[in-house]
């Protein structure tokens, strides 16, 4: 007798979870993590804080960027922009932008040529 099987392509993403609770029907996302519906706003007082950092790191610098006043998508699209005037590479996690190397005083000079209100934070 041959097993049968039943495909889920078809269906469009998710069917059930116990995981996470309710789903967004649009983005498959959490519902408290959904973005399409409404627009994120942002949390803090509006500065962006600009360190650099080197602990943790296998003594390898990096400059951070949080409390930037941004949803996510502009957020990714900024931290894009910041790497290529920079000239290399970081990423993007939990809403801090980290940029290899340390580049305090040219994000400070790029973030308020953008318009934001930037300091520099930490030693």
């Amino acid at each position: 007798m041959a097993k049968k099987t039943t495909s889920l392509a078809g269906l469009g993403g998710l069917v059930y979870s116990t995981d996470r609770g309710r789903h967004c029907p649009d983005c498959g996302q959490p519902v408290e993590r959904c973005s399409c519906g409404q627009p994120a706003a942002p949390s803090g007082d509006g500065i962006a804080r600009v360190r650099r950092e080197t602990k943790g790191r296998g003594g390898k610098t990096v400059t951070s960027v949080s409390g930037v006043p941004l949803a996510e998508a502009e957020l990714k699209e900024l931290a894009s922009a910041l790497k290529r005037r920079c000239g290399t590479g970081g990423a993007l996690k939990d809403g801090v932008i980290e940029i290899q190397g340390d580049h305090v005083q040219l994000l400070l000079d790029e973030l308020a040529a953008r318009g934001f209100k930037a300091k520099k934070s930490g030693g």
